[in-house]
């Protein structure tokens, strides 16, 4: 069981799904915070802008923090472990 949700938590995703998700967040972050403030003063409230900026930044988190597959479309690719002479000498 706890394998199964380590699994589903692990949140492996490659380079350029980070660079995706970095980028989502930065322009996201800076339209919402705009889109927050032109809200707020045209209704005149404070309250209507802290709770279209939060509620628009849960919606980025969970866009954006989840391992979606769109973020691995492009895993990485390992060389395979090689000896080192130590190793060598020891067989």
């Amino acid at each position: 069981m706890s394998s199964v949700i380590q699994s589903i938590l692990e949140g492996k995703i490659d380079f350029e799904g980070q660079q995706l998700t970095d980028k989502a967040a930065r322009i996201a972050l800076v339209v919402i915070t705009i889109a927050s403030f032109l809200l707020g003063f045209i209704t005149q409230s404070l309250y209507v802008t802290f709770i279209t900026f939060s509620c628009s930044t849960l919606a980025l988190v969970l866009i954006v923090v989840p391992p979606w597959p769109l973020y691995n479309s492009h895993p990485v690719t390992w060389l395979p472990p090689q000896a080192t002479e130590e190793a060598k000498k020891k067989q």
